[in-house]
């Protein structure tokens, strides 16, 4: 990106609206509650041929104390460092606040140049709004609406000598074959209960505190990426809210946050399910790990908080059997204990992620597929249906990620569940695809004399 906006403003005078009408996707919470947005939030803005980075803040509080909104305050006070231009974003229906005004004289003291933006322009409703706003000293106001997309000529208008070069239009061929790319980013998203610790461990990843932490549970609400690199490989990151319980959420709030985290694992290619090692593997931890494999996605354990274990062989090895037990579906996905406060075995969850994406990117032979089809046939025959055995013709990967394998069979719908389970646990351990969702379809075998 050529250069970086941040998004400015006392809270619900639409900011995260204006990131997403610029970003071209849904990717903030919005919602008429104030102060949705806790943590800054990037990404790729565009206006016609103006591309930048864009950056949305939390809504601003006067406050300098140890509170959550204090160091929400703090975030955005980084995201103003990082920019190059801030947008001072206010309510034109509501009018003018003393809020706005305290900030706007905040602004002028900083050395980030500020550009005043008037939102929930549309109609005649913000018209007064919109005039009290040259009273704040920061140049003639630009009149939008994000959420009708009204305004956008004049705020490019205003952008566009920030712009220190025009990028070119990518071409079509770029765009469609992006995600083909050997060197993407690997998506890898840290989710799990409240609570686990999720935003201290991109923070420790990340080396500086670029998520909101604290003892409260719930902090995060919106899933934030965050691209870094890991030994020359460059990997997005991605937080998110906690998921509780479904009967536990009442909130409209805390329900957005919920689908948006279950967004971020269908859009993930590993996922850490992050638990709490002293009490590892409860039944939320078992449902949000089969929400993991049954998306395809590639599963990797971590156990948090590990220095407060005292006996971490026994506590490793009960994690182990309760996943063993519950889990049979992903047998052998690791297990890596660590703690994020400290950074005490940290070195080990990264080349862990890489190794199953690996396994969840792996090909198989169809040579070496039906060879172990024929020994595994021949070992644990499958059963009678309708007095006629099933006959097991032929077995192909269809794709990676998650390996996908079709099995031709004579009569499909009459393949027990059970027997499918032992095919797929074999070729698992066959093959060498620990912790990794392994796919095995049963379609019709072809009748080399049905045209005949």
């Amino acid at each position: 990106m050529s250069f970086t906006v941040a998004i400015i403003g006392r809270p619900n005078v639409g900011k995260s609206t204006l990131f997403n009408r610029l970003v071209g996707k849904r990717l903030a919470l919005v919602d008429d509650t104030p102060g949705v947005t806790r943590d800054r939030r990037e990404g790729e803005g565009r206006i016609a041929d103006l591309r930048f980075k864009v950056i949305d803040t939390a809504g601003l509080e006067d406050v300098r104390d140890h509170s959550l909104e204090a160091r929400m305050r703090a975030q955005t006070d980084r995201a103003l460092d990082d920019s190059d231009v801030a947008l001072l974003l206010i309510d034109a229906r509501a009018g003018l606040t003393p809020l706005d005004e305290h900030f706007a004289d905040w602004l002028r003291a900083r050395r980030t140049p500020t550009l005043l933006v008037a939102n929930k322009c549309e109609g005649r409703g913000g018209e007064a709004g919109l005039l009290e706003a040259y009273a704040l000293g920061l140049g003639e106001p630009i009149p939008i609406s994000a959420e009708h997309g009204e305004g956008m000529t004049e705020l490019y208008d205003a952008l566009e000598p920030f712009a220190p070069e025009r990028l070119e239009e990518a071409s079509e061929g770029e765009e469609s074959g992006q995600d083909d790319r050997p060197d993407r980013p690997l998506s890898l998203a840290i989710v799990g209960r409240p609570n686990t610790g999720k935003s201290t461990l991109v923070n420790r990843l990340l080396g500086e505190e670029r998520m909101l932490t604290g003892p409260e549970a719930g902090i995060t609400r919106d899933a934030i990426a965050v691209s870094w690199t890991f030994r020359g490989r460059e990997i997005r990151l991605v937080d998110t809210a906690g998921l509780r319980r479904k009967a536990r959420i009442t909130e409209r709030l805390e329900g957005l946050s919920a689908a948006d985290t279950l967004r971020a694992i269908r859009f993930a290619e590993t996922v850490v399910l992050l638990v709490d090692a002293r009490a590892p593997m409860e039944k939320q931890d078992l449902t949000i790990a089969r929400w993991i494999v049954e998306e395809g996605r590639a599963l990797l354990i971590g156990l948090n908080k590990w220095d407060l274990i005292e006996d971490p062989r026994a506590s490793l090895a009960a994690a182990e059997d309760r996943l063993e037990t519950s889990l049979p579906q992903v047998r052998g996905v690791p297990l890596v204990p660590f703690s994020a406060l400290t950074g005490q075995g940290l070195g080990k969850l990264l080349p862990a992620a890489l190794k199953t994406y690996d396994l969840w990117g792996k090909r198989v032979g169809t040579g070496p597929l039906n060879r172990w089809l024929g020994e595994a046939e021949a070992r644990h025959p499958p059963p009678m249906a309708g007095g006629r055995r099933i006959r097991l013709r032929y077995i192909t990967q269809a794709k990676g990620r998650p390996p996908t394998f079709v099995l031709f069979v004579s009569r499909p719908k009459d393949l027990p569940d059970s027997y499918l389970r032992y095919l797929t646990n074999d070729l698992r351990e066959t093959f060498g695809f620990p912790g990794v969702p392994v796919r095995l379809l049963p379609r019709k075998g072809k009748n080399p004399y049905s045209s005949k």
